[in-house]
């Protein structure tokens, strides 16, 4: 029952729309309506700028680290990476923004935050490094996602395997449409960097 419980919370603190709460309260905007449509903090970035686009982004990865450690900061023997899942869910398909939320990826990353803060130090890099040689947000994302995968195999622990490799499927599912822009070569480049 407490799993229950705790993935059903997870999975509300996951649908708390950063984007559409920072676009409209701070910029009387909403977000849905710009950019690629996106709630994450990708099209954040793109539309409200540096500022908005990195308050969105900590938020998202944030309530993936909270959702996930609330268990544990109550002292209950739950496995925090399963209720993880329900924060990334949460922000994928959040009840409070029409089940259209965002692409999975910092939140996934706030869920490992909060188990293996090494190996989110390791994403962090994964992502940039990608960033800064192909210029694609989402390749990035999808390739951090793989390399995710493959660091907890090498760290041999088999219920972070199995949860990154959730997570990731999740990341790349959800960026679909990239993939074919990719192909097509539409896809927008960064240009900061």
């Amino acid at each position: 029952m407490n799993y229950v419980i705790f993935a059903l919370i997870a999975y509300v603190i996951g649908s708390i729309p950063f984007g559409l709460l920072v676009g409209k309260l701070g910029y009387k905007i909403d977000i849905r309506e710009h950019g690629s449509g996106n709630l994450g903090g990708t099209n954040t970035f793109r539309v409200l700028g540096v500022k908005a686009g990195l308050i969105v982004t900590i938020g998202d990865i944030l309530k993936g680290t909270f959702a996930s450690l609330l268990p544990w900061l109550m002292g209950l023997d739950i496995n925090i990476l399963i209720i993880g899942i329900f924060a990334v869910i949460g922000h994928m398909y959040p009840i409070f923004a029409r089940f259209k939320g965002g692409k999975a990826v910092a939140t996934s990353g706030g869920v490992i935050l909060a188990v293996e803060p090494v190996l989110f130090v390791i994403m962090l890099a994964t992502f940039f490094l990608m960033l800064y040689l192909t210029k694609y947000v989402s390749l990035s994302s999808m390739v951090t996602g793989v390399v995710t995968v493959i660091s907890a195999i090498i760290l041999q622990n088999i219920g972070l395997v199995i949860v990154t490799s959730i997570l990731t499927l999740f990341v790349i599912y959800r960026h679909r449409t990239n993939i074919k822009r990719i192909k097509d070569k539409t896809e927008p480049k960064i240009k900061w960097m």
